[in-house]
């Protein structure tokens, strides 16, 4: 029997896909501004600052030289990897081969996204954090993979208890999926727990991929590792990395993974048939900021750390109690007492005070109950969006509308 067709009909792995949340929370934004109220949006994680003077001007000087307009192809520029490899060098204590184990990407979701493609098969099993950044559910949905969620929880720090995961389940699994320090959750990752990580790699025989695109975000004089620096880390896995938050390029799409060999060669053999690499331009810009002066990127985690200050002080002040994260630009709340549903505490946040915030739930099941603050904001605005916020907690339904 022919079945008939439907005139652009999407492809049924698109069902699984969850921008319903972000899309409703959009769509709501435009109905408030249109009654005339200026919202603040702490959506969207989108750095607000600019890069570096010296960044900015090797882009406009690349920008300007005729011949950096041509392909250039998957690998990319030689110096780019190689300033990879230093700044790995330097920063981690992780050596790296730049002509192997880096590869150069159109930002670090280019790759989340891609290595999917790249390694798994239609029903192949996958174990993924949740709550977790969309992409590493969205990816493996594409690719026709199955999903183990791994539950980050408080009581485990947000780190998920290997334990837990059934021995079925790991026998299964192709795939693991981290991230430290973490979106949406904020929390963070010692390096015993990624020598733990390393050794069920290895038992199971399970690629790990570690999202590391917040490290240089960090406060209090925390710093973050890197999964490599576990013993055997590069042996099950790599690592990606961006330049949109640590040097505020997030619109030139710059990123890269870095690591096992084997892994960074799969991952290349896709992108060489999906695109012809990253702008010249862009990628000069990299090595400036990899190269460069890096005191810009302690200023830069000053200046989220003070807005972390702000608007986590300022709340507590208020009532709304919640921790402070030592890493990531976010900041992961627990719902004030009053409210069950991260969803209709963030509509009527959204209505009656003009701030914008996602609801956890969007982040996964694990997600109920928080909602994700972005720090994009100065710390004038966060002290604005603190007295709104005051008010709405405090029964004050209505504020004053800002131009």
């Amino acid at each position: 029997m022919i079945m008939a067709k439907v005139f652009a009909e999407p492809a049924q792995r698109l069902d699984g896909l969850g921008s319903a949340i972000f899309t409703e929370m959009e769509n709501l934004k435009r109905k408030v501004e249109d009654r005339g109220i200026m919202v603040i949006n702490l959506g969207i994680g989108s750095p607000d600052q600019p890069p570096a003077p010296h960044v900015h001007q090797a882009l406009i000087d690349a920008v300007s030289e005729g011949s950096n307009y041509r392909y250039t192809l998957t690998h990319g520029l030689m110096e780019l990897r190689q300033g990879i490899a230093r700044w790995y060098r330097r920063r981690f204590a992780v050596e790296l081969d730049p002509q192997t184990e880096v590869l150069i990407l159109m930002g670090s979701q280019d790759g989340l996204a891609h290595i999917y493609t790249a390694f798994i098969n239609p029903g192949d099993l996958a174990l993924i954090p949740d709550p977790g950044y969309p992409i590493y559910t969205a990816g493996l949905l594409l690719a026709g993979g199955r999903k183990y969620p791994l539950p980050l929880r408080a009581e485990n720090g947000f780190l998920p208890d290997l334990d837990q995961i059934p021995g079925e389940v790991a026998r299964q699994a192709k795939l693991m999926f981290l991230n430290y320090p973490n979106n949406p959750v904020a929390a963070t990752a010692d390096l015993d727990f990624f020598r733990r990580v390393v050794a069920f790699a290895q038992k199971h025989q399970i690629m790990v991929c570690h999202d590391n695109a917040y490290s240089e975000l960090a406060y209090d004089g925390y710093r973050p590792p890197s999964f490599l620096q576990a013993e055997g880390g590069k042996e099950v896995g790599i690592e990606f990395h961006s330049l949109s938050k640590t040097y505020n390029l997030a619109g030139c799409r710059l990123g890269f993974a870095v690591g096992n060999a084997k892994i960074i060669e799969g991952l290349a053999v896709v992108k060489s048939n999906i695109d012809f690499g990253v702008f010249k331009a862009v990628q000069v810009a990299g090595i400036a900021a990899l190269d460069g002066p890096q005191a810009v990127v302690e200023e830069n985690a000053a200046s989220y750390q003070a807005r972390r200050d702000v608007l986590v002080e300022g709340l507590a002040r208020a009532g709304w109690l919640m921790p402070k994260p030592k890493g990531s630009m976010f900041v992961w709340a627990p719902l004030p007492d009053g409210f069950a549903s991260s969803l209709t505490f963030a509509v009527e946040l959204l209505e009656q005070a003009g701030v914008l915030v996602i609801p956890g739930v969007a982040f996964g099941e694990q997600g109920e109950g928080y909602v994700r603050f972005a720090l994009v904001e100065d710390e004038s605005v966060l002290q604005e969006v603190v007295s709104r916020i005051s008010a709405f907690l405090s029964g004050r339904r209505t504020f004053t509308k800002s131009s």
